[in-house]
């Protein structure tokens, strides 16, 4: 069996190529995932990276990027296959109207072939022949018969299709499920799963993402960045600012020219880290007794 990964380091410094700056914890898992042929759950705050994660991996390996996008509703005919019926019945009524049809058994032998077959996602990534990184994105919002589908095709990679028979696995995708937690995962899904928790990071990692995402920032504002949008999130928010967020108001800066944050600055444009005007309020008032800020000013 041949592995992607050949250790956890050389996880953490592929994925920094394609500009993923992964900590040992990130870059563990994903190593682990690989050996023992595991989906991922990521589970974190919405913008820290979860989904990101999954295309980085993809992009690093070289792998097909195969993304189900989950929602209120979703169901197996749009999470793995369906038939096409349109199709399926105009051939029937060719069939009728042919001077030499065969036999019903015989049509329906045609109709129910690959060529009437309407791949999903997930009957994709199982069929493919070359390497694939299946996400499952915010698998949290689908309900319990959906995520019992799941369960079943991870737990053996293979489906199974009436009309034509158990579809194994040409190749062991490389899963990630992510998850905003917004309701409790079963047992069963997790147990399935390596877990992983993907936080908001810490200062000094923001301010390397800062750097790496953001072309011709400077270090001193990238520091003052990640150290303002360290104190908005420690404020009692409705949403606090996400990892993309932070990168859009240090790109902001550096389109109006901004080389040092005063609390003006800050105050003018802090709509591009905060969207609920109670948030604003809070990290206005904050602004306005930030030493640091303040100091800049005078």
């Amino acid at each position: 069996m041949s592995y992607r990964f050949e250790n956890v380091q050389t996880v953490q410094e592929d994925l920094s190529k394609v500009e993923y700056l992964a900590d040992d914890g990130i870059a563990g898992v994903v190593y682990l995932a690989d050996r023992l042929q595991k989906p991922i759950l990521v589970e974190g705050p919405a913008g820290t990276g979860k989904t990101q994660l999954a295309k980085s991996v993809a992009e690093m390996t070289g792998s097909r990027l195969i993304r189900l996008q989950c929602y209120e509703g979703l169901d197996e005919s749009k999470a793995l296959y369906e038939w096409n019926y349109k199709k399926q019945l105009l051939r029937i009524q060719a069939e009728r109207n042919s001077d030499d049809s065969g036999s019903w058994e015989d049509l329906e032998e045609d109709i129910f072939s690959d060529e009437f077959l309407l791949t999903r996602p997930l009957l994709e990534a199982i069929r493919s022949e070359e390497p694939v990184v299946l996400l499952i994105d915010e698998v949290d919002r689908v309900e319990i018969e959906t995520e019992a589908l799941l369960l079943e095709i991870l737990s053996d990679y293979q489906v199974s299709i009436p009309e034509l028979g158990t579809v194994e696995a040409r190749q062991i995708p490389l899963v990630f499920l992510t998850s905003n937690n917004t309701r409790e995962l079963s047992e069963a899904l997790k147990r399935r799963c390596l877990f992983l928790h993907i936080d908001y990071p810490d200062l000094e990692r923001e301010r390397e993402i800062i750097l790496t995402k953001v072309p011709d920032i400077n270090e001193n504002l990238g520091d003052q960045i990640a150290r303002v949008v360290r104190t908005i999130r420690d404020l009692e928010l409705k949403k606090a600012p996400s990892v993309s967020e932070t990168l859009d108001w240090a790109r902001t800066l550096v389109h109006l020219g901004v080389e040092h944050i005063d609390a003006k600055t800050a105050t003018e444009t802090v709509n591009i880290l905060l969207k609920y005007r109670s948030d604003i309020e809070k990290a206005v008032k904050e602004f306005s007794t930030d030493e640091q800020l303040n100091s800049e000013e005078e």
